[in-house]
């Protein structure tokens, strides 16, 4: 019986970190790496010579690292609000102390830096300089509604260039691609804002809806939807495969997005909505595998 208790506090530790990095999302990401690496940045290039590259793993891996040590940072600095926003989710991640995870986000830290040694010198100082950002993210910016949506996204999608720039791959349909999901991101950050509307006024965050009001916000987001049809229309016409039906696709989606968004009045509504956005961009990462068809 003793075991048995001993073991299920283990297991509840092991699904506290889970939570607290954020698995889901270090999964995906990886998963979109290599996706986008295969199929989008380097398409002639095998499964197999990818997955042997020993450089793009270790850059791979440093990204996922880096962002796992992100989330750590992120909830440290954003526990008495979160205590309010998400009290379950709070008494959950809380199993392991705050102490345990800031030795964790320092470890995770250390071995970004030996991963990047790895690939070079230059690495070490760009990923040094990703990890400064997001700590200064956490920390300071996220409570300037004038930035932190524009700079959480622009953190979000850094491995993307980081990728894209290992392969020198600077196709304007990349571009075209970037941008559709720079846009769904801070539409995402954007209603997670208005999710965590009554934390943020409590404890003082300056974000959008707490510095102007949940209606004026709903018109930006609904102006950044309508921005997302420029990347649809140039995409339109390329021949992306199944990222092409992805595209089309969109139109409607987003029409639905911009009627629950309105019909949206409290935090369970942003919170389904913001789970919508995710399931959506997590549609298009499995989309990107049937960009084009080549064999192993």
């Amino acid at each position: 019986m003793l075991f048995n208790k001993k073991h299920q506090k283990n297991l509840l530790r092991l699904v506290s970190l889970f939570s607290v990095i954020r698995g889901y999302n270090i999964i995906v990401l990886v998963a979109a790496l290599y996706l986008t690496a295969r199929y989008i940045l380097a398409p002639d290039l095998r499964w197999m010579d990818l997955l042997l590259d020993g450089s793009f793993f270790c850059l791979v891996l440093a990204s996922a690292l880096t962002s796992a040590s992100g989330y750590i940072i992120n909830n440290f600095f954003d526990a008495a609000k979160d205590q309010i926003n998400r009290p379950r989710k709070f008494l959950l991640e809380h199993l392991v102390s705050q102490q345990s995870q800031l030795v964790l986000y320092l470890l995770l830290n250390m071995a970004v830096l030996f991963f990047a040694s790895v690939i070079s010198f230059k690495a070490v100082l760009l990923f040094s300089l990703y990890i400064f950002s997001i700590w200064l993210y956490s920390s300071y910016i996220k409570r300037w509604f004038w930035l932190s949506n524009l700079f959480s996204v622009l953190l979000t999608i850094l491995p993307f260039w980081i990728i894209t720039f290992y392969f020198k791959n600077f196709e304007v349909d990349i571009f075209y691609h970037a941008l559709y999901l720079f846009l769904l991101l801070l539409i995402r950050d954007i209603v997670k804002d208005l999710e965590n509307l009554k934390g943020d006024m409590i404890q003082q965050y300056q974000t959008l809806p707490s510095v102007f009001s949940a209606k004026l916000t709903k018109w930006i987001i609904t102006t950044i939807i309508a921005s997302c049809l420029i990347p649809i229309y140039l995409l339109h016409h390329s021949s992306a495969g199944g990222m092409q039906l992805y595209f089309d696709l969109s139109l409607p989606f987003l029409a639905l997005l911009l009627v629950l968004l309105w019909r949206a009045n409290g935090q369970k509504m942003y919170l389904w909505l913001h789970n919508l956005l995710k399931f959506w961009i997590l549609v298009g990462v499995l989309c990107i595998a049937f960009m084009y068809k080549h064999g192993f």
